[in-house]
């Protein structure tokens, strides 16, 4: 039996974020009329979070160094 309420995010995109440091930040933020942060996760050296884009989430803002890979191609935040 298919979960129809998550269905339409099966393919929907998605980034994968690698702390390089202690307490690297990943805030998901909402749509809307209103930009508000509607998640946070906290990640440990070395911990991986894959997160994905939703009908609730449309920016992620990281903090701290990171490397990020993307379908669109891989970058590093923080300094």
């Amino acid at each position: 039996m298919e979960d129809v309420e998550n269905a339409g995010y099966i393919n929907a995109d998605f980034i994968c974020v690698k702390a390089l440091e202690e307490g690297v930040s990943i805030i998901g933020m909402t749509r809307g009329k209103e930009t508000k942060f509607h998640h946070i996760e906290k990640l440990s050296r070395g911990e991986v979070l894959i997160a994905q884009f939703t009908e609730n989430t449309s920016a992620i803002k990281i903090k701290g160094k990171a490397k990020i890979f993307t379908r669109h191609g891989e970058l590093e935040s923080g300094e």
